[in-house]
């Protein structure tokens, strides 16, 4: 345990950092999962989905939360999923 006033206090900062790290991420892993069930569904809100979870990776990115290489990647394979889920209902209908 910390002995220094100041240490004591970086105990706590980071505590509370890692909570709200620990909420950003779940919040990013649920706008993923919602995108994916979306697809398999065949919903039409699946654009507006995308971009909320762009957004909530761009921000995890800026603050540093998630890797910047892992949220491209994210990012990439959902809109990869979604540009060949709008391929194939053009092509069908």
């Amino acid at each position: 345990m910390a002995n220094l006033k100041s240490a004591k206090k970086n105990v706590q900062k980071h505590e509370k950092r890692r909570l709200k790290n620990a909420a950003r991420k779940t919040s990013i892993k649920t706008a993923i999962k919602k995108v994916y069930t979306a697809i398999e569904t065949g919903s039409k809100d699946i654009n507006l989905m995308l971009s909320d979870v762009a957004a909530q990776l761009a921000r995890a990115k800026s603050k540093r939360v998630i890797h910047a290489n892992t949220a491209s990647r994210k990012l990439s394979r959902l809109a990869k999923k979604v540009a060949t889920l709008k391929r194939e209902t053009s092509v069908s209908a």
